[in-house]
């Protein structure tokens, strides 16, 4: 899992069935996460634009929200409250 802020979203009007009513964020790893660029993650939380959020990624995201048989890599599954030392 890696940790990072929310900076924007994405809008697809066009997408596998497996994805319609799902909302894409645009994820900003934090530095010591060894991600190096942007991510899309889907959002099942609720999750906005400037929060810092959880996100799975690879397998644990398709589980972490229920969807076995989708195309998903990447998936915010927690909003921090509060952390220490995350950045």
């Amino acid at each position: 899992m890696i940790v990072g802020k929310v900076v924007g979203s994405v809008v697809a009007t066009r997408k596998n069935q497996n994805l319609t009513g799902n909302k894409f964020l645009i994820v900003e790893p934090y530095e010591n996460m060894c991600v190096t660029g942007r991510i899309v993650a889907i959002d099942n939380v609720g999750a906005g634009i400037g929060e810092e959020v959880l996100v799975a990624i690879g397998s644990a995201a398709r589980i972490g929200c229920s969807v076995q048989t989708s195309p998903i890599d990447a998936a915010i599954v927690g909003i921090i409250d509060d952390a220490i030392g995350l950045e």
